[in-house]
């Protein structure tokens, strides 16, 4: 063991997670992500290319079935999303029937009063034709009245002028 390395410290790399067009990708880099300086490697190409591949073979279809979990969820929101904007567009339809309805029984109510005006109307103008009416007898019976005092005076002027002693005549 003094005299060999172990592979270990043959061979020093890093794992990196990358995203390119949505897509996750996993790669080896030479570069240190904390100091960012390149690294001599010492370990064999074929080596580094196992342990790679083993790397990439253990992580990469849970990175896998994680990506189409996300694309489900995604899916599945668009598909929510497009359900939720039809119910809202429902409810708004409830809602403007709603506001429809409302509007049909203000104008029942407002019909109901015009009806109860025009009958008040009607009973009124019935009144007034009745007053007016009676108001003309009642006019026509105090002329009629006046009238009779009137010529009742004269009578009684008339029949005093009658009763006054007139002179005799000499003839």
């Amino acid at each position: 063991m003094g005299g060999e390395r172990s592979l270990r410290d043959k061979c020093v790399f890093w794992v990196r997670l990358e995203a390119i067009d949505g897509e996750v990708i996993l790669r080896l880099s030479d570069t240190s992500p904390d100091e960012g300086l390149i690294e001599d490697l010492t370990a064999e190409d074929k080596a580094v290319e196992q342990l790679a591949e083993g790397l990439l073979s253990h992580y990469l279809p849970d990175l896998q079935r994680s990506k189409q979990a996300l694309q489900e969820l995604t899916q599945n929101q668009v598909v929510l999303l497009d359900t939720l904007e039809q119910e809202i567009s429902k409810f708004k339809e409830c809602h403007s029937m709603l506001d429809i309805n409302a509007l049909f029984t203000e104008a029942k109510h407002y019909h109901t009063k015009l009806v109860n005006i025009r009958k008040e109307m009607l009973m009124l103008h019935e009144k007034t034709s009745k007053l007016k009416k009676r108001a003309l007898k009642l006019q026509q019976k105090r002329q009629k009245e006046e009238l009779e005092r009137e010529q009742q005076r004269e009578k009684e002027f008339e029949r005093e002028k009658q009763l006054t002693a007139k002179p005799a005549k000499r003839t």
